[in-house]
């Protein structure tokens, strides 16, 4: 029996994003068991899926000696194949303990192509996959192992019963015809101005909208005073499971370039991405129809925490107008 083990222990969109290789083990490996070493805050992410035998939860609090102890404790799992879906120092210290050079199992690591991420950021070389698709830079890795089919089934996700009573019942008021916004992003100059969101809720007249975001995002409560009767501004009232929670209960969801845009394509939802200086977001599924200028300053970081290099500054997002958004809702709902 093959007895795999995810490297993987952070951040919020990179775990949703590796999520999408769960199911191409099992598809292919029928009685493999698959365990998951992950940062202890973000475990509740991945208990969600049923493909996962085992959860191990890593404390950054007991540093380098806990991390260190840890993976000689792993070390005795016998592990057949080992998958470094991380490739920083934390995964390079586990992975050399647990299978040095790939001794005693097969070993795969994700690569992050420095080297071609500063020949793109910094002179505009792209000798990366153009658009970069978030999913398939997980899969793509995997092909070594002749893992090429990652087909999950959309529902095949199980969120605690109490999680998801809850968040039906904070969407309980919403209509046929409502949307998920993700109008936050941990760097400003990711986020689509305050004010074509609110532009957009006013375009929309028959549409209700819940907005996900964190608890210093207070930002998104002037979005929803535009429409008090129609917006439920969620805000920093709901845990990180609870986000993916709602949004797994969503119709529809539009996003910057975030980790729960990530969560819509895990789940195979329609939705529009709003792509600005960012590089490695774009989503796989055939559901969300990316909005991205492709501007010759495109993509110019990492994260969206560099300062815009234009005049104009983010016009690769100010230039994407809450019309366009609005006329692709208007096309994607049935009247």
């Amino acid at each position: 029996m093959e007895k795999i083990l995810i490297i993987r222990l952070s951040s919020i969109g990179d775990i949703i994003q590796c999520m999408s290789v769960t199911a191409g083990f099992k598809n292919h490996y029928a009685d493999c068991e698959v365990h998951w070493i992950v940062r202890k805050d973000l475990a509740s992410l991945l208990r969600i899926d049923p493909r996962i035998d085992r959860l191990i939860e890593f404390d950054r609090e007991d540093g380098m000696g806990g991390l260190i102890k840890l993976a000689l404790a792993l070390k005795k799992e016998g592990y057949t194949r080992v998958y470094d879906a991380h490739s920083n120092i934390r995964s390079n210290v586990l992975k050399t303990i647990i299978c040095p050079f790939g001794i005693g199992s097969q070993l795969i690591t994700r690569r992050k192509e420095r080297l071609k991420r500063m020949l793109l950021f910094n002179f505009q070389i792209n000798l990366l996959p153009n658009p970069f698709r978030a999913f398939e830079s997980f899969r793509k890795p995997l092909n070594k192992w002749d893992i090429t089919n990652f087909y999950t089934p959309h529902n095949n996700w199980v969120f605690p019963e109490k999680t998801e009573e809850k968040c039906q019942d904070l969407l309980k008021g919403q209509s046929s015809k409502s949307i998920t916004l993700v109008p936050s992003a941990a760097w400003e100059l990711k986020r689509w101005p305050v004010a074509y969101w609110k532009k957009l809720i006013a375009l929309l007249p028959d549409f209700h909208f819940t907005i996900l975001a964190g608890p210093d995002d207070h930002f998104c409560q002037d979005i929803a005073d535009s429409a008090p009767d129609r917006v439920l501004n969620l805000a920093g009232k709901t845990s990180l499971l609870e986000s993916f929670c709602v949004t797994s209960l969503s119709k529809y969801v539009i996003s910057g370039d975030t980790g729960f845009l990530h969560a819509a394509d895990l789940f195979d939802l329609p939705g529009c991405a709003i792509m600005g200086p960012t590089a490695f977001g774009f989503p796989t599924g055939e559901k969300m129809k990316v909005f991205n200028l492709g501007l010759p300053c495109q993509p110019c970081s990492k994260h969206g925490n560099t300062k815009c290099k234009l005049k104009e500054i983010k016009k690769c997002l100010v230039d994407i107008t809450p019309e366009q958004i609005a006329a692709e809702v208007k096309r994607s709902f049935p009247k």
